[in-house]
């Protein structure tokens, strides 16, 4: 965490170290945007997608583990996964025409690639409750829907924030294509810098995307030891 503070913070300070890496650059750090309101921008657009995705998906897994859904299960994740399969920069394409140069063609894009995890993550804790636990809550005059919000999804919350971290990870780095349709984001300079041959622009969004995603996985780890231990 405090390696990507100091680079978010002290990217330009690192002048001397990519002029002399990189001698043939004019440019050799991105200041056309602050690596701050990058940072920022990248993180509000994935939370914005990875809500939408959570709510979208952890519902549709909750549907279909129920009796009357049960037959709608092959189809919603078949195009759940076809929503994955398909490429961002297409759905990019397909929705900028429509919507603009904003956000919300990279939040669509985002959570069609994020859901699979989480309605998976979903299915598999909530069928992973023990039937004998189902029978006890009933026994003791538990509704369906008191079973399902204070046994199954509390016991099936580890399996379900594996898949949310999972999702949430894949969309930290799937996001820098946002950067493409005009939203800004830490893709952007190493599309400028693909762009004009820059490789030290490249670099420097690389390694702070990378550092951001390893830092939310251990986060999620820390939260996903925390249920295990609850669940115990």
């Amino acid at each position: 965490m405090l390696l990507l503070a100091g680079l978010v913070f002290g990217m330009t300070s690192l002048h001397d170290f990519f002029a002399a890496l990189f001698p043939s650059l004019d440019r050799p750090v991105y200041l056309q945007d602050t690596f701050w309101s990058l940072v920022v921008a990248h993180v509000m657009l994935v939370v914005a997608s990875s809500i939408i995705a959570v709510l979208i998906g952890v519902s549709a897994g909750v549907a279909v583990t129920r009796p009357a859904g049960k037959e709608f299960r092959s189809v919603v994740e078949t195009v759940v996964a076809m929503g994955q399969t398909f490429p961002p920069v297409a759905v990019l394409a397909i929705a900028v025409p429509v919507m603009g140069f904003s956000e919300k063609p990279a939040i669509i894009a985002l959570v069609l690639y994020g859901l699979l995890p989480i309605l998976q993550g979903t299915i598999t804790g909530i069928e992973s409750v023990s039937r004998g636990i189902r029978e006890v809550a009933q026994g003791v005059g538990m509704s369906s829907r008191q079973i399902l919000w204070r046994v199954e999804l509390p016991l099936a919350a580890p399996v379900i924030v594996a898949g949310i971290r999972t999702s949430v990870i894949i969309n930290i780095g799937t996001a820098a294509i946002a950067s493409t349709v005009g939203t800004k984001t830490l893709g952007s300079p190493i599309i400028i810098g693909l762009s004009g041959f820059n490789t030290a622009y490249v670099i420097q969004g690389a390694v702070v995307v990378a550092l951001l995603a390893i830092i939310t996985d251990m986060l999620f780890s820390r939260l996903s030891r925390r249920l295990s231990g609850w669940r115990e």
